[in-house]
């Protein structure tokens, strides 16, 4: 049994709030979503607390599909009511069960990648090594587990990436996103950060020497004359890759509006 007990979410998922997730995971991780060799034929995409609708699940089917037609894709649910109301969109590779975090090795389902979007935010900081640790049980080695918040629209997102290694999940990056509908200052990610490092941003932490270091860049690329957000964010994210390790200097990220930080040992943990 998980030390982090699964609650009940509000479940209030909109259409296409994990859009950008998806267009991140089909650019950078398109080997992990093609494989099919071995246990990987098998392997499934697990989406995890998709609420009240589906939607955002047969969002990612879609996507996911343009890369691996045969794709699995399963979305599991804690509330039976609402795993049961999303029966009815279930097709030849795309089923829907009522389960937890622990589901899929409780099935013998082999995953290649578990999304838990929106789903830790009621839980205390300290049960998040719990939970993720549960989610991410079934992957193969070398699967993904995303975790993280997005506000109501998806414009804004935080999300940890979890690389299934030999010696368990290695934290490896946190991926920021964000579309502009509210403007662009780093700090906007404060709120949307993942549940153990939220109001955590203590003087001296490693996360928030990121965001001085982040902020630092940012207000230069705007002295420099970055005069829109897009700007702010794309120069800024330029000068940051030259002095932080671990940011990600490619620009097919900056120009979409992501931000990848994979610093040398993986994200740290908070205190």
């Amino acid at each position: 049994m998980s030390e982090a007990p699964e609650r009940r979410t509000r479940g209030r998922t909109s259409r296409s709030r994990l859009r950008a997730l998806d267009a991140y995971l089909v650019h950078a991780e398109r080997p992990l979503l093609e494989r099919q060799d071995g246990p990987w034929d098998e392997a499934a995409f697990l989406d995890v607390g998709f609420g009240e609708h589906p939607w955002t699940t047969l969002e990612s089917a879609e996507a996911f599909r343009a890369l691996n037609p045969r794709l699995r894709v399963i979305g599991v649910e804690a509330d039976a009511g609402r795993a049961a109301a999303a029966a009815p969109h279930a097709a030849a590779h795309t089923h829907f069960r009522h389960g937890g975090f622990g589901w899929a090795r409780e099935a013998g389902q082999p995953v290649r990648l578990v999304r838990a979007m929106n789903i830790l935010r009621q839980y205390r900081p300290e049960e998040a090594a719990a939970a993720h640790a549960e989610l991410g049980e079934a992957l193969l080695p070398g699967g993904l587990l995303v975790e993280g918040s997005t506000d109501g629209p998806g414009g804004i997102t935080v999300a940890y990436l979890l690389r299934r290694e030999a010696g368990g999940l290695h934290r490896e990056a946190l991926l920021f996103h964000t579309d502009f509908h509210q403007g662009f200052a780093p700090l906007l990610f404060r709120d949307w950060l993942p549940v153990d490092w939220r109001r955590r941003l203590a003087r001296g932490s490693a996360l928030h020497a990121f965001f001085e270091a982040w902020t630092a860049a940012w207000t230069e690329a705007r002295a420099h004359g970055a005069s829109t957000p897009e700007a702010g964010f794309l120069q800024g994210a330029q000068r940051l890759a030259h002095t932080c390790p671990g940011v990600s200097p490619e620009p097919w990220l900056w120009e979409r509006g992501y931000l990848r930080w994979q610093p040398p040992g993986g994200v740290p943990r908070p205190g």
